[in-house]
């Protein structure tokens, strides 16, 4: 890994840790420059990154850039869940194409589906009675949707062999579970802290495993 690149990496953990300190601090212009700037970085980081493979890394580039679209949705004071919802499942879809563009493992992709059939039924199931329960119904279809491509993303991650890229897809499926419980099922007050956490890190772990 180059010079360029672990710098790149460190000043990523750098800006993605003031941001969580003004999550938690609930310092908004703070977070409104730090949430961004975070993924902008790890974008710049896994550009610069010399791939295992070329193709995968132009896949990762694209789940990124979706998943920054997604960020500055969900941070904008409108209520945009949807499109937020919309480009993380597009960034899933782009993270899923790049884990099979490489060569598969069969044990991994056991344990990944392993863990996805004990997720399923303990979180997922949990959080559709919620949404079905709640105050926005309408949103059970696109939910379910989206719990069924993140899960896909965590198996491909198996599949791919990398351990780093299936902690990453966990730490990643551990942020959005937070998101739809703090949503739907209840604000949890360390919530909104742990989604950022769990997030960048995932996002750090699936750009690492390119190398």
């Amino acid at each position: 890994m180059s010079a360029t690149v672990v710098a790149l990496l460190v000043a990523t953990v750098v800006v993605a840790v003031v941001d969580w300190y003004a999550v938690g601090t609930d310092r908004r212009r703070l977070e409104y420059l730090a949430k961004p700037a975070t993924m902008v970085v790890l974008i710049a980081a896994a550009l610069a990154i010399d791939p295992a493979d070329g193709t995968q890394r132009s896949w990762f580039v694209a789940a990124l850039v979706r998943s920054l679209a997604g960020d500055v949705f969900l941070l904008l004071p409108r209520d945009l869940f949807v499109a937020g919802l919309a480009s993380f499942l597009l960034g899933h879809v782009a993270y899923i194409v790049g884990l099979w563009s490489v060569d598969t493992s069969g044990l991994g992709l056991a344990v990944g589906a392993a863990i996805i059939v004990v997720a399923l039924p303990l979180l997922g199931g949990r959080i559709l009675r919620a949404v079905r329960a709640g105050d926005e119904p309408a949103l059970l279809g696109p939910v379910a949707i989206y719990i069924l491509v993140i899960s896909a993303m965590v198996v491909s991650a198996g599949a791919s062999g990398s351990a780093l890229a299936l902690a990453g897809a966990l730490s990643f499926y551990a942020s959005d579970a937070l998101i739809a419980w703090n949503k739907f099922i209840e604000e949890l007050p360390w919530g909104r802290v742990a989604i950022m956490v769990s997030y960048h890190l995932a996002q750090l772990a699936l750009v690492t495993s390119l190398v």
